[in-house]
C-alpha cells in the first residue's frame, strides 16, 4: 500500500474527522462526546499552532484513508514530561473503522507515518505516548522499532512513553526514509 499526504483543512474535513474521531473503535483519540464544532475548533487550534500539524494520509486514488498528527514535544503534550532532545518530533495516528478491513492496513499506515516523519533530516527520534491500556497500538508501535521507556501520567491519561530512532525504524522495517 502506497500513501501520500496532505495538510488537513480543519473547515472541509472536518465532518469526515467528526465520523472518525466519535467512532466508538476511536476511544483512545478522546473525542467521543465531541460535535461537529468542536471537531473544527480542535482542528482549527491545531492548524494556527506552530508546533502542532494535523495531515490526511490518502490512498492510492488520493482518498483519505487515515489522520496523523506531529508535534514538538518541547512545546506540545509532553512539555515537562520528559527531556526532549534536538531532532524529537511527538506523533499520533488514526486509521478510521471499516466494515471492510484490510489484513495489514494499519501496519502500513503506521509505517508510511514513520517514513514521512523521517523524510525530514532533522527528524532524529519519534516519541509516542499512547494509553497503557491500548495493548493494540503498543505492539504495532514495537513492530516499527519504538522502544517503551517508561510510564508517565499526562493530565488525560497514563501513557507509554516510547521512542523509536530512525536507526531502529530501518532495522524494524527495511524501510529507509
Amino acid at each position: 500500500m502506497t500513501f501520500t499526504f496532505r495538510p488537513l483543512d480543519p473547515l472541509k474535513d472536518a465532518e469526515l474527522l467528526h465520523g472518525w474521531v466519535t467512532h466508538p473503535k476511536a476511544a483512545f483519540w478522546m473525542m467521543q462526546d465531541a460535535k461537529l464544532e468542536d471537531v473544527e475548533r480542535a482542528y482549527m487550534d491545531i492548524a494556527a499552532d506552530e508546533h502542532h500539524h494535523a495531515l490526511l494520509g490518502l490512498d492510492e486514488d488520493g482518498e483519505p484513508a487515515f489522520l496523523m498528527e506531529k508535534y514538538d514535544p518541547a512545546h506540545r503534550e509532553l512539555v515537562g514530561l520528559y527531556e526532549p532532545r534536538p531532532g524529537d518530533v511527538g506523533m499520533h495516528f488514526l486509521t478510521p473503522a471499516t466494515d471492510t478491513p484490510v489484513h495489514g492496513f494499519t501496519r502500513s499506515v503506521i509505517t508510511a507515518v514513520m517514513a514521512h516523519l523521517f523524510e525530514d533530516p532533522a527528524v532524529q527520534r519519534v516519541v509516542v505516548e499512547p494509553d497503557v491500556s491500548n495493548k493494540a497500538v503498543h505492539a504495532l508501535n514495537e513492530a516499527v522499532g519504538f522502544v517503551p521507556e517508561r510510564e508517565i501520567q499526562k493530565p488525560e491519561k497514563r501513557a507509554l512513553l516510547s521512542f523509536c530512532t530512525r536507526e531502529q525504524f530501518v532495522a524494524a522495517t527495511g524501510v529507509t526514509a
